[in-house]
């Protein structure tokens, strides 16, 4: 693991933003294509700002969450709706955005469809990811019904966990669709969550499945 502390957010924010553009550009340049794998919730939102207005071949860049609630995409929980008005706007309006929920009444029902979907996307060229103080990252929470088998090496793409600390259903990119990433990044903020990775890397993924993806990541934290 590689860790950067930053003296200020605004800083962490702009260099992670251009750390980002410049790994999906090699992709582009190399590949034609490259992917990204992203978080909901605000704490990404100043990351998404900086680079939907950066000059890349958008047209062909996937864009996908690492997880979703399972509400529809007016519900103010939704992160594709998150997704949508801070990352695909301006020059990135032109991404491809790849689902992770579609109309049913459980995530289980369209599993299959939206894993097909993600499939041509694997493995992630940049992946970035958040950590909650308890340790969790993506839908992978502690205490998670599924949680043992989307640790596992031969998890499937995609799964549909349900954790008392999630709320809602989820359907979440599992350890090893996550660990398939060419670049990782995870970002946090505050002294608590510093103290919860410190307190990670001494735990098992079970208990801190973030620990699951720390061995191939850059942490970038900041007060």
């Amino acid at each position: 693991m590689q860790f950067i502390a930053y003296p200020d957010a605004e800083l962490m924010y702009l260099a992670l933003a251009k750390q980002i553009s410049g790994e999906l550009g090699a992709f582009l340049r190399r590949d034609g294509r490259a992917s990204l794998c992203v978080p909901g919730g605000t704490t990404p939102g100043p990351v998404f700002d900086t680079l939907s207005g950066v000059d890349l071949d958008w047209a062909n860049v996937a864009v996908f969450l690492n997880d979703e609630r399972w509400v529809p995409e007016s519900s103010p929980r939704s992160n594709t709706r998150l997704l949508r008005d801070r990352l695909l706007r301006g020059p990135a309006a032109k991404a491809r955005l790849v689902p992770l929920y579609a109309p049913a009444p459980q995530p289980e029902d369209m599993l299959k469809a939206l894993s097909d979907g993600i499939a041509p996307h694997l493995p992630i060229s940049v992946l970035l990811l958040g950590m909650g103080a308890d340790m969790h990252t993506a839908s992978l929470f502690p205490g998670a019904d599924l949680l043992d088998q989307a640790l596992a090496p031969d998890a499937p793409t995609l799964m549909a966990l349900r954790a008392d600390a999630a709320g809602e259903p989820r359907i979440t990119l599992s350890a090893p669709a996550l660990r398939s990433a060419f670049h990782t990044h995870v970002l946090i903020r505050g002294s608590e969550k510093r103290a919860a990775l410190e307190r990670a890397q001494t735990l098992s993924p079970r208990e801190a499945p973030i620990r699951a993806v720390l061995d191939t990541a850059t942490v970038h934290w900041t007060e």
